[in-house]
């Protein structure tokens, strides 16, 4: 190969990656940079953006993705509480988003609004098959202490869980990551509307007049 040839090989190398750069990153940066929040998004408490972290350490992003869509798998569907569509304004508070790549559980985008007790989510981490039958979803006992009848202090939150979940003579007690962790979880609640009032108003189709 002659020193010309592989100038022209470098170069045009070089012009496909600036222009795959520039389609992937520079461009969508360029439309979403001016994004606001919508109303109705809160940015994350203290122990929420705490359990956020545990959610990322514990590799739940691996099963549960944050992304329902309008076609295909996942598809967003309002009366079962999948919620609708995402977009990219719903993620202003995220730093990654946590999209995910796969469902191998359910999509958790709306979690909080299909399951808002704090009492499940605790004892689904604890023994996720004491809540789902036939549930792949590993279990989490780390995230708990197991402690003596007369050993549970005031403060302790005890875990209600289904009967026979429980040891024999002990009480499950939810450390602070487990209590971060599901109060996280309940915090995915995007039911708010994506447009602002006027704008939804301008983007609904005109009906004939009679």
């Amino acid at each position: 190969m002659t020193m010309e040839n592989e100038l022209k090989l470098i170069g045009g190398a070089l012009v496909t990656l600036a222009l795959a750069t520039a389609a992937m990153i520079l461009v969508p940066f360029l439309q979403l940079k001016h994004v606001a929040a919508p109303e109705g998004l809160a940015p994350y408490s203290a122990a929420e953006a705490r359990g956020r972290e545990i959610y990322i350490g514990n590799g739940c992003i691996a099963c549960h993705s944050q992304q329902p869509s309008s076609t295909g798998a996942g598809r967003a569907d309002a009366r079962r509480g999948w919620g609708r569509p995402s977009v990219a304004a719903d993620y202003t508070y995220d730093d990654p988003p946590l999209l995910g790549t796969m469902r191998t559980g359910p999509d958790l985008f709306n979690i909080g609004v299909r399951q808002p007790s704090v009492d499940w989510h605790l004892g689904h981490l604890y023994q996720p098959r004491a809540y789902v039958k036939g549930s792949i979803m590993p279990a989490f006992p780390f995230l708990f202490a197991l402690r003596e009848f007369d050993e549970v202090g005031r403060d302790d939150r005890v875990v209600a869980l289904p009967p026979g979940v429980e040891p024999p003579g002990k009480k499950v007690i939810a450390t602070q990551d487990a209590l971060d962790l599901v109060a996280y979880l309940v915090a995915l609640k995007h039911t708010y509307p994506v447009l602002a009032p006027d704008a939804s108003a301008a983007a609904e189709p005109k009906k004939a007049a009679p």
